[in-house]
Protein backbone atom coordinates (compact mmCIF):
# COMPACT_ATOMS: atom_id res chain seq x y z
CA UNK A 1 0.00 0.00 0.00
CA UNK A 2 1.04 3.60 -0.47
CA UNK A 3 2.78 5.07 2.59
CA UNK A 4 0.43 7.83 3.77
CA UNK A 5 1.60 7.83 7.36
CA UNK A 6 4.25 9.60 9.38
CA UNK A 7 6.26 8.53 12.37
CA UNK A 8 4.60 8.36 15.73
CA UNK A 9 3.63 11.60 17.46
CA UNK A 10 5.13 11.65 20.93
CA UNK A 11 2.79 13.02 23.56
CA UNK A 12 3.75 15.57 26.20
CA UNK A 13 4.18 13.87 29.55
CA UNK A 14 4.06 17.01 31.66
CA UNK A 15 0.28 17.27 31.25
CA UNK A 16 -0.56 13.83 32.56
CA UNK A 17 -1.03 14.47 36.25
CA UNK A 18 -4.59 15.79 36.22
CA UNK A 19 -5.75 15.37 32.64
CA UNK A 20 -5.16 11.63 32.26
CA UNK A 21 -2.77 10.05 29.86
CA UNK A 22 -4.68 10.70 26.63
CA UNK A 23 -5.86 14.21 27.37
CA UNK A 24 -2.76 15.81 25.93
CA UNK A 25 -1.62 17.62 22.82
CA UNK A 26 1.18 16.81 20.36
CA UNK A 27 4.45 18.38 21.41
CA UNK A 28 7.31 17.05 19.34
CA UNK A 29 8.79 14.19 17.43
CA UNK A 30 11.96 12.45 18.48
CA UNK A 31 14.17 9.90 16.83
CA UNK A 32 13.07 6.29 16.94
CA UNK A 33 16.24 5.31 18.73
CA UNK A 34 15.64 7.74 21.59
CA UNK A 35 11.92 7.04 21.81
CA UNK A 36 12.29 3.28 22.07
CA UNK A 37 15.24 3.22 24.44
CA UNK A 38 13.10 3.32 27.60
CA UNK A 39 9.89 1.86 28.96
CA UNK A 40 8.35 5.33 29.15
CA UNK A 41 9.16 5.84 25.47
CA UNK A 42 7.15 2.76 24.53
CA UNK A 43 4.32 3.92 26.78
CA UNK A 44 4.24 7.31 25.06
CA UNK A 45 4.34 5.69 21.64
CA UNK A 46 1.38 3.47 22.46
CA UNK A 47 -0.55 6.41 23.93
CA UNK A 48 0.17 8.27 20.71
CA UNK A 49 -1.54 5.58 18.63
CA UNK A 50 -4.69 5.79 20.75
CA UNK A 51 -4.58 9.57 20.61
CA UNK A 52 -4.31 9.59 16.80
CA UNK A 53 -7.35 7.34 16.58
CA UNK A 54 -9.47 9.79 18.58
CA UNK A 55 -9.27 12.64 16.10
CA UNK A 56 -12.34 13.83 14.17
CA UNK A 57 -11.44 11.97 10.98
CA UNK A 58 -11.53 8.61 12.77
CA UNK A 59 -13.13 7.39 16.01
CA UNK A 60 -13.35 10.80 17.65
CA UNK A 61 -16.28 11.61 15.41
CA UNK A 62 -16.54 10.47 11.80
CA UNK A 63 -16.15 6.67 12.04
CA UNK A 64 -18.16 6.50 15.27
CA UNK A 65 -21.09 8.79 14.52
CA UNK A 66 -20.67 10.07 10.98
CA UNK A 67 -20.86 8.62 7.51
CA UNK A 68 -21.35 4.99 8.62
CA UNK A 69 -24.58 5.87 10.42
CA UNK A 70 -25.65 8.00 7.47
CA UNK A 71 -25.21 4.92 5.27
CA UNK A 72 -27.27 2.92 7.77
CA UNK A 73 -30.12 5.40 7.13
CA UNK A 74 -30.28 6.53 10.75
CA UNK A 75 -30.70 10.25 10.06
CA UNK A 76 -32.93 12.58 8.12
CA UNK A 77 -30.79 14.43 5.59
CA UNK A 78 -32.62 17.58 4.55
CA UNK A 79 -32.40 19.27 1.18
CA UNK A 80 -30.33 22.04 2.80
CA UNK A 81 -27.75 19.35 3.64
CA UNK A 82 -25.88 21.43 6.25
CA UNK A 83 -23.34 18.70 7.04
CA UNK A 84 -22.84 17.60 3.41
CA UNK A 85 -24.11 14.04 3.78
CA UNK A 86 -26.92 14.00 1.20
CA UNK A 87 -25.03 12.18 -1.53
CA UNK A 88 -23.55 9.78 1.01
CA UNK A 89 -27.08 8.89 2.14
CA UNK A 90 -27.93 7.73 -1.40
CA UNK A 91 -24.67 5.76 -1.71
CA UNK A 92 -22.99 8.07 -4.22
CA UNK A 93 -19.42 7.04 -3.53
CA UNK A 94 -18.03 9.28 -6.27
CA UNK A 95 -19.14 12.50 -4.56
CA UNK A 96 -16.35 14.69 -3.21
CA UNK A 97 -17.54 14.95 0.41
CA UNK A 98 -17.82 11.19 0.76
CA UNK A 99 -14.43 10.67 -0.89
CA UNK A 100 -12.83 13.23 1.41
CA UNK A 101 -14.17 11.49 4.51
CA UNK A 102 -13.34 8.05 3.14
CA UNK A 103 -9.77 9.01 2.31
CA UNK A 104 -9.29 10.62 5.73
CA UNK A 105 -10.53 7.48 7.48
CA UNK A 106 -8.25 5.26 5.37
CA UNK A 107 -5.23 7.42 6.14
CA UNK A 108 -6.02 7.69 9.86
CA UNK A 109 -6.46 3.96 10.37
CA UNK A 110 -3.38 3.00 8.37
CA UNK A 111 -1.43 5.61 10.28
CA UNK A 112 -2.47 3.87 13.48
CA UNK A 113 -1.46 0.52 11.98
CA UNK A 114 1.92 1.85 10.88
CA UNK A 115 2.72 3.17 14.31
CA UNK A 116 1.52 -0.03 15.98
CA UNK A 117 3.96 -1.84 13.68
CA UNK A 118 6.70 0.59 14.68
CA UNK A 119 6.16 -0.33 18.33
CA UNK A 120 6.12 -4.05 17.53
CA UNK A 121 9.30 -3.70 15.47
CA UNK A 122 11.25 -2.01 18.24
CA UNK A 123 9.94 -4.06 21.16
CA UNK A 124 11.42 -7.31 19.85
CA UNK A 125 14.08 -8.57 22.24
CA UNK A 126 13.65 -5.63 24.61
CA UNK A 127 12.11 -7.45 27.56
CA UNK A 128 14.85 -6.22 29.91
CA UNK A 129 13.77 -2.60 29.43
CA UNK A 130 10.49 -3.24 31.20
CA UNK A 131 9.46 -3.56 34.81
CA UNK A 132 6.77 -6.02 35.83
CA UNK A 133 4.50 -7.19 33.02
CA UNK A 134 4.54 -4.06 30.87
CA UNK A 135 6.42 -5.74 28.02
CA UNK A 136 3.53 -8.16 27.52
CA UNK A 137 0.97 -5.43 28.10
CA UNK A 138 2.37 -3.01 25.51
CA UNK A 139 3.05 -5.69 22.91
CA UNK A 140 -0.42 -7.15 23.43
CA UNK A 141 -2.15 -3.81 22.99
CA UNK A 142 -0.12 -2.96 19.88
CA UNK A 143 -1.09 -6.29 18.30
CA UNK A 144 -4.72 -5.75 19.25
CA UNK A 145 -4.71 -2.24 17.77
CA UNK A 146 -3.25 -3.55 14.53
CA UNK A 147 -5.99 -6.16 14.26
CA UNK A 148 -8.80 -3.82 15.35
CA UNK A 149 -7.92 -1.17 12.77
CA UNK A 150 -7.46 -3.67 9.94
CA UNK A 151 -10.82 -5.25 10.73
CA UNK A 152 -12.65 -1.93 10.51
CA UNK A 153 -10.88 -1.17 7.23
CA UNK A 154 -12.03 -4.55 5.94
CA UNK A 155 -15.61 -3.83 7.04
CA UNK A 156 -15.50 -0.64 5.00
CA UNK A 157 -13.39 -1.49 1.95
CA UNK A 158 -13.74 -5.24 1.42
CA UNK A 159 -16.70 -7.45 0.51
CA UNK A 160 -18.30 -9.33 3.38
CA UNK A 161 -17.15 -12.87 4.07
CA UNK A 162 -20.55 -14.28 3.21
CA UNK A 163 -20.52 -12.40 -0.08
CA UNK A 164 -17.02 -13.28 -1.38
CA UNK A 165 -14.40 -14.60 1.08
CA UNK A 166 -11.72 -14.90 -1.59
CA UNK A 167 -12.05 -11.41 -3.04
CA UNK A 168 -9.06 -9.10 -2.68
CA UNK A 169 -9.85 -6.50 -0.04
CA UNK A 170 -7.12 -4.46 1.71
CA UNK A 171 -3.41 -4.78 2.53
CA UNK A 172 -2.79 -6.37 5.96
CA UNK A 173 0.38 -4.53 6.90
CA UNK A 174 2.58 -6.32 9.44
CA UNK A 175 5.82 -4.38 9.34
CA UNK A 176 7.06 -0.80 9.25
CA UNK A 177 8.95 -0.44 6.00
CA UNK A 178 8.90 1.20 2.59
CA UNK A 179 7.91 -2.04 0.88
CA UNK A 180 4.53 -2.16 -0.81
CA UNK A 181 2.21 -4.55 0.97
CA UNK A 182 0.09 -6.58 -1.48
CA UNK A 183 -3.65 -6.94 -1.13
CA UNK A 184 -5.01 -9.70 1.07
CA UNK A 185 -8.29 -11.47 0.49
CA UNK A 186 -11.20 -11.12 2.89
CA UNK A 187 -10.36 -14.54 4.33
CA UNK A 188 -6.67 -13.68 4.71
CA UNK A 189 -7.43 -10.40 6.51
CA UNK A 190 -9.71 -12.18 8.96
CA UNK A 191 -7.16 -14.96 9.56
CA UNK A 192 -4.39 -12.40 10.15
CA UNK A 193 -6.57 -10.43 12.55
CA UNK A 194 -7.42 -13.61 14.45
CA UNK A 195 -3.72 -14.48 14.75
CA UNK A 196 -2.88 -11.01 16.06
CA UNK A 197 -5.78 -10.99 18.50
CA UNK A 198 -5.03 -14.51 19.73
CA UNK A 199 -1.43 -13.55 20.46
CA UNK A 200 -2.60 -10.33 22.09
CA UNK A 201 -5.03 -12.27 24.27
CA UNK A 202 -2.26 -14.58 25.48
CA UNK A 203 0.02 -11.65 26.29
CA UNK A 204 -2.69 -9.72 28.12
CA UNK A 205 -3.75 -12.82 30.04
CA UNK A 206 -0.54 -12.59 32.06
CA UNK A 207 -0.25 -8.80 32.27
CA UNK A 208 -3.56 -6.93 32.23
CA UNK A 209 -4.58 -5.40 35.59
CA UNK A 210 -8.24 -5.69 34.59
CA UNK A 211 -8.00 -9.43 35.28
CA UNK A 212 -7.12 -8.87 38.93
CA UNK A 213 -9.93 -9.82 41.29
CA UNK A 214 -9.56 -6.46 43.03
CA UNK A 215 -10.00 -4.45 39.81
CA UNK A 216 -13.55 -3.09 40.02
CA UNK A 217 -15.25 -1.48 37.05
CA UNK A 218 -17.54 1.45 37.73
CA UNK A 219 -17.42 5.25 37.68
CA UNK A 220 -13.86 6.38 38.43
CA UNK A 221 -13.66 8.39 41.67
CA UNK A 222 -17.46 8.28 42.01
CA UNK A 223 -18.19 4.83 43.45
CA UNK A 224 -16.38 1.61 44.40
CA UNK A 225 -14.35 1.55 41.18
CA UNK A 226 -10.64 0.85 41.53
CA UNK A 227 -9.83 1.87 37.96
CA UNK A 228 -7.74 4.85 39.00
CA UNK A 229 -5.43 3.19 41.50
CA UNK A 230 -1.81 2.29 40.83
CA UNK A 231 0.52 3.61 38.14
CA UNK A 232 -1.10 6.06 35.72
CA UNK A 233 -0.26 3.97 32.65
CA UNK A 234 -2.16 1.02 34.14
CA UNK A 235 -5.35 2.90 34.99
CA UNK A 236 -8.73 3.03 33.22
CA UNK A 237 -8.23 -0.16 31.27
CA UNK A 238 -11.60 0.25 29.52
CA UNK A 239 -10.09 3.21 27.69
CA UNK A 240 -7.67 0.78 26.04
CA UNK A 241 -7.78 -2.57 24.27
CA UNK A 242 -7.71 -4.62 27.44
CA UNK A 243 -8.01 -8.40 27.79
CA UNK A 244 -11.81 -8.48 27.67
CA UNK A 245 -11.93 -6.01 24.79
CA UNK A 246 -9.68 -8.38 22.85
CA UNK A 247 -12.11 -11.21 23.66
CA UNK A 248 -14.91 -9.00 22.37
CA UNK A 249 -13.06 -8.15 19.18
CA UNK A 250 -12.26 -11.83 18.62
CA UNK A 251 -15.97 -12.59 19.01
CA UNK A 252 -16.70 -9.97 16.34
CA UNK A 253 -14.09 -11.25 13.90
CA UNK A 254 -15.02 -14.91 14.33
CA UNK A 255 -18.70 -14.07 13.80
CA UNK A 256 -17.84 -12.11 10.65
CA UNK A 257 -16.10 -15.24 9.39
CA UNK A 258 -19.03 -17.46 10.32
CA UNK A 259 -17.12 -19.34 13.03
CA UNK A 260 -19.89 -19.30 15.60
CA UNK A 261 -18.25 -21.72 18.02
CA UNK A 262 -15.22 -19.48 18.59
CA UNK A 263 -17.34 -16.32 18.49
CA UNK A 264 -19.56 -17.74 21.22
CA UNK A 265 -16.62 -18.87 23.35
CA UNK A 266 -15.10 -15.39 23.36
CA UNK A 267 -18.41 -13.62 23.96
CA UNK A 268 -19.16 -15.92 26.88
CA UNK A 269 -15.72 -15.31 28.37
CA UNK A 270 -16.71 -11.65 28.70
CA UNK A 271 -20.24 -12.37 29.91
CA UNK A 272 -19.21 -14.99 32.45
CA UNK A 273 -16.43 -12.82 33.86
CA UNK A 274 -19.07 -10.58 35.44
CA UNK A 275 -16.46 -7.84 35.18
CA UNK A 276 -18.75 -5.30 33.45
CA UNK A 277 -21.95 -4.61 35.41
CA UNK A 278 -25.15 -3.49 33.73
CA UNK A 279 -25.72 0.22 34.22
CA UNK A 280 -28.02 0.89 37.15
CA UNK A 281 -31.39 2.32 36.21
CA UNK A 282 -31.01 5.21 38.64
CA UNK A 283 -27.77 6.21 36.87
CA UNK A 284 -29.30 5.99 33.39
CA UNK A 285 -32.52 7.75 34.40
CA UNK A 286 -31.09 10.28 36.86
CA UNK A 287 -32.70 13.71 36.24
CA UNK A 288 -29.46 15.42 37.29
CA UNK A 289 -27.29 15.75 34.16
CA UNK A 290 -24.17 15.69 36.28
CA UNK A 291 -25.09 12.24 37.55
CA UNK A 292 -26.74 10.82 34.42
CA UNK A 293 -24.92 8.04 32.58
CA UNK A 294 -26.32 8.30 29.07
CA UNK A 295 -23.38 6.46 27.54
CA UNK A 296 -23.90 3.34 29.71
CA UNK A 297 -20.29 3.73 30.75
CA UNK A 298 -20.11 0.76 33.11
CA UNK A 299 -20.93 -1.60 30.25
CA UNK A 300 -18.13 -0.47 27.92
CA UNK A 301 -15.50 -3.16 27.32
CA UNK A 302 -13.55 -0.63 25.27
CA UNK A 303 -14.13 2.96 24.26
CA UNK A 304 -12.13 5.79 22.78
CA UNK A 305 -11.42 8.53 25.32
CA UNK A 306 -12.38 11.77 23.53
CA UNK A 307 -12.40 14.61 26.10
CA UNK A 308 -11.80 17.22 23.42
CA UNK A 309 -14.73 16.13 21.22
CA UNK A 310 -17.62 17.38 23.37
CA UNK A 311 -18.05 20.52 21.28
CA UNK A 312 -17.87 18.65 17.97
CA UNK A 313 -20.34 16.02 19.16
CA UNK A 314 -22.78 18.64 20.44
CA UNK A 315 -22.53 20.48 17.13
CA UNK A 316 -23.21 17.26 15.27
CA UNK A 317 -26.36 16.35 17.20
CA UNK A 318 -27.49 19.35 19.25
CA UNK A 319 -27.35 22.21 16.76
CA UNK A 320 -30.98 22.71 15.83
CA UNK A 321 -32.05 21.76 12.34
CA UNK A 322 -28.45 21.88 11.17
CA UNK A 323 -27.74 18.79 13.27
CA UNK A 324 -28.14 15.14 12.38
CA UNK A 325 -31.55 14.04 13.61
CA UNK A 326 -34.51 11.79 13.01
CA UNK A 327 -38.16 12.86 12.89
CA UNK A 328 -40.25 12.08 15.95
CA UNK A 329 -42.45 9.64 14.04
CA UNK A 330 -39.46 7.78 12.56
CA UNK A 331 -37.74 7.58 15.92
CA UNK A 332 -40.89 6.23 17.52
CA UNK A 333 -41.17 3.60 14.79
CA UNK A 334 -37.52 2.61 15.21
CA UNK A 335 -37.87 2.18 18.98
CA UNK A 336 -41.37 0.67 18.71
CA UNK A 337 -42.74 3.06 21.31
CA UNK A 338 -46.30 2.09 20.43
CA UNK A 339 -45.60 -1.47 21.55
CA UNK A 340 -42.74 -3.20 23.36
CA UNK A 341 -40.63 -0.04 23.27
CA UNK A 342 -43.07 2.05 25.26
CA UNK A 343 -40.83 1.75 28.31
CA UNK A 344 -37.49 1.68 26.49
CA UNK A 345 -35.00 3.70 28.53
CA UNK A 346 -32.85 4.27 25.45
CA UNK A 347 -35.58 6.17 23.65
CA UNK A 348 -36.44 8.20 26.74
CA UNK A 349 -32.86 9.11 27.68
CA UNK A 350 -31.10 9.33 24.33
CA UNK A 351 -33.59 11.62 22.60
CA UNK A 352 -35.33 14.90 23.32
CA UNK A 353 -38.17 16.18 21.21
CA UNK A 354 -37.63 19.51 19.48
CA UNK A 355 -39.79 21.64 17.19
CA UNK A 356 -38.88 23.87 14.28
CA UNK A 357 -39.55 24.77 10.69
CA UNK A 358 -39.02 21.18 9.62
CA UNK A 359 -41.55 19.85 12.11
CA UNK A 360 -41.03 17.79 15.24
CA UNK A 361 -37.70 16.04 15.46
CA UNK A 362 -35.68 13.97 17.93
CA UNK A 363 -32.35 15.38 19.08
CA UNK A 364 -29.75 12.77 20.04
CA UNK A 365 -28.53 13.33 23.60
CA UNK A 366 -26.39 10.20 23.92
CA UNK A 367 -23.11 12.15 23.92
CA UNK A 368 -24.28 15.09 25.99
CA UNK A 369 -22.75 15.40 29.44
CA UNK A 370 -22.39 18.10 32.05
CA UNK A 371 -18.72 18.85 31.56
CA UNK A 372 -16.06 17.46 33.86
CA UNK A 373 -18.55 17.13 36.71
CA UNK A 374 -20.22 14.12 35.09
CA UNK A 375 -19.78 10.65 36.61
CA UNK A 376 -18.25 9.32 33.41
CA UNK A 377 -15.70 10.58 30.90
CA UNK A 378 -16.51 11.71 27.36
CA UNK A 379 -16.23 8.48 25.41
CA UNK A 380 -16.85 7.16 21.91
CA UNK A 381 -18.17 3.60 22.46
CA UNK A 382 -16.24 0.85 20.71
CA UNK A 383 -17.30 -2.52 22.22
CA UNK A 384 -20.27 -2.96 24.55
CA UNK A 385 -21.37 -5.71 26.91
CA UNK A 386 -24.72 -5.82 25.09
CA UNK A 387 -22.95 -6.76 21.85
CA UNK A 388 -21.54 -9.85 23.57
CA UNK A 389 -25.11 -10.90 24.43
CA UNK A 390 -26.22 -10.28 20.85
CA UNK A 391 -23.32 -12.37 19.54
CA UNK A 392 -24.06 -15.14 22.04
CA UNK A 393 -27.71 -15.10 21.00
CA UNK A 394 -26.94 -15.33 17.29
CA UNK A 395 -24.38 -18.08 17.78
CA UNK A 396 -26.72 -20.11 19.99
CA UNK A 397 -30.00 -19.99 18.08
CA UNK A 398 -29.39 -22.94 15.76
CA UNK A 399 -28.70 -25.34 18.65
CA UNK A 400 -30.73 -23.81 21.48
CA UNK A 401 -33.32 -21.22 20.42
CA UNK A 402 -34.66 -20.80 23.96
CA UNK A 403 -31.20 -19.90 25.24
CA UNK A 404 -30.72 -17.48 22.35
CA UNK A 405 -33.93 -15.67 23.28
CA UNK A 406 -32.69 -15.56 26.89
CA UNK A 407 -29.57 -13.66 25.82
CA UNK A 408 -31.70 -11.37 23.68
CA UNK A 409 -34.22 -10.74 26.46
CA UNK A 410 -31.48 -10.04 29.01
CA UNK A 411 -30.38 -6.93 27.12
CA UNK A 412 -33.95 -5.75 26.62
CA UNK A 413 -34.70 -6.20 30.32
CA UNK A 414 -31.83 -3.84 31.21
CA UNK A 415 -33.19 -1.32 28.72
CA UNK A 416 -36.58 -1.22 30.42
CA UNK A 417 -38.40 -3.68 28.14
CA UNK A 418 -39.94 -6.28 30.40
CA UNK A 419 -41.80 -8.10 27.62
CA UNK A 420 -39.91 -11.33 26.98
CA UNK A 421 -40.03 -13.39 23.82
CA UNK A 422 -40.21 -16.98 24.97
CA UNK A 423 -42.34 -18.85 22.46
CA UNK A 424 -40.64 -20.67 19.62
CA UNK A 425 -40.17 -18.52 16.55
CA UNK A 426 -38.34 -18.96 13.27
CA UNK A 427 -34.73 -18.02 12.59
CA UNK A 428 -35.92 -15.30 10.23
CA UNK A 429 -38.06 -13.75 12.97
CA UNK A 430 -35.18 -14.00 15.42
CA UNK A 431 -32.71 -12.27 13.10
CA UNK A 432 -35.22 -9.54 12.28
CA UNK A 433 -35.72 -8.85 15.99
CA UNK A 434 -31.97 -8.97 16.66
CA UNK A 435 -31.21 -6.45 13.92
CA UNK A 436 -33.96 -4.13 15.19
CA UNK A 437 -32.60 -4.27 18.73
CA UNK A 438 -29.03 -3.74 17.54
CA UNK A 439 -30.09 -0.65 15.62
CA UNK A 440 -31.67 0.78 18.78
CA UNK A 441 -28.65 -0.08 20.93
CA UNK A 442 -25.92 1.19 18.58
CA UNK A 443 -27.69 4.28 17.25
CA UNK A 444 -25.05 6.97 16.70
CA UNK A 445 -22.14 4.54 17.15
CA UNK A 446 -21.34 3.44 13.58
CA UNK A 447 -21.89 -0.29 14.11
CA UNK A 448 -25.23 -1.15 12.50
CA UNK A 449 -24.01 -0.62 8.91
CA UNK A 450 -21.40 -3.30 9.55
CA UNK A 451 -24.14 -5.67 10.76
CA UNK A 452 -26.23 -5.19 7.63
CA UNK A 453 -23.12 -5.87 5.58
CA UNK A 454 -22.03 -8.98 7.52
CA UNK A 455 -25.47 -10.49 7.09
CA UNK A 456 -25.73 -9.33 3.46
CA UNK A 457 -29.05 -7.88 4.55
CA UNK A 458 -31.02 -5.03 3.01
CA UNK A 459 -30.66 -1.74 4.85
CA UNK A 460 -33.94 -0.56 6.37
CA UNK A 461 -34.29 3.14 5.77
CA UNK A 462 -36.66 5.76 7.07
CA UNK A 463 -40.31 5.35 6.09
CA UNK A 464 -39.61 1.63 5.71
CA UNK A 465 -37.63 2.05 2.48
CA UNK A 466 -35.47 -1.00 1.76
CA UNK A 467 -32.05 -0.66 0.13
CA UNK A 468 -31.13 -4.08 -1.33
CA UNK A 469 -27.84 -5.63 -0.23
CA UNK A 470 -25.22 -5.23 -2.93
CA UNK A 471 -21.45 -4.88 -3.02
CA UNK A 472 -21.97 -1.55 -4.75
CA UNK A 473 -23.53 -0.30 -1.52
CA UNK A 474 -21.44 -2.21 1.01
CA UNK A 475 -17.93 -1.94 -0.47
CA UNK A 476 -16.25 1.47 -0.49
CA UNK A 477 -14.01 2.17 -3.49
CA UNK A 478 -10.35 2.40 -2.55
CA UNK A 479 -8.78 5.86 -2.44
CA UNK A 480 -7.60 6.93 -5.89
CA UNK A 481 -3.98 7.16 -4.78
CA UNK A 482 -4.09 3.57 -3.58
CA UNK A 483 -5.40 2.37 -6.94
CA UNK A 484 -2.83 4.41 -8.84
CA UNK A 485 -0.08 2.98 -6.66
CA UNK A 486 -0.88 -0.46 -8.06
CA UNK A 487 -2.85 -2.21 -5.35
CA UNK A 488 -5.97 -2.73 -7.42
Amino acid sequence: MKKYYTLIIVMATGLMSCSKWLDVTPKSEVSQGALFSTQSGFEEALNGVYSRCTQEDSYGKEITCGFLDVLAQNYVITSQDPQAYKQTSIYNYEEENFMRRRDAAWIALYNGIANSNLILHHIKGQEKLFAGQEYSLIKGEALALRAYLHFDLLRMFGPSYVSDPNALAIPYVMDFSKKVTPMSSVRQVLDSAILDLTEAKALLKVSDPILNAGYKVGYPAKDSSTEETGALFLQNRRHRLNYYAVCGELARVYLYKGDKANALANALEVINSNKFPWTRQNDFLNPNDEKKDRILYRELLFAWYVPNMSGALNSRFRNGESALFVTSSEGQNMYETGGVGGDDFRYKQWFSEQSGGLGTRLQLEKYYRDGDANIHYQMAPAIRLSEMYYIAAECTFDTDPAKAWDYFNEVRLHRGIGTRITEERSKDVFMTELVKESRKEFYGEGQIFYMYKRLNRAVTGLAGIQYPATNKMFVFPLPDDEIQFGNR
